[in-house]
């Protein structure tokens, strides 16, 4: 069974890498936040493992999230 992405962003190669000057490339991540994780596909540095996290993600969908979870 194929693990559920709750978020996916292809950078197009119009990203980079400012520690190894690569571009980024569409990666698996894991949000995790309270005993809870949430896979998703965002940018990834190949060579270092940065994950790049959009402005829009972090203050969206994440912000709403943690305040659900911490609701509970």
């Amino acid at each position: 069974m194929a693990d559920k992405n709750y978020y996916t962003i292809d950078p197009l190669g119009k990203l980079r890498c400012m520690k190894c000057n690569v571009p980024l490339v569409k990666g698996k991540a894991r949000f995790m936040y309270l005993d809870n994780g949430f896979p998703v596909e965002l940018p990834v540095c190949p060579s270092c493992g940065f994950v790049y996290v959009p402005e829009e993600l972090a203050l969206g969908k994440v912000l709403a999230v943690e305040k659900a979870l911490e609701d509970k």
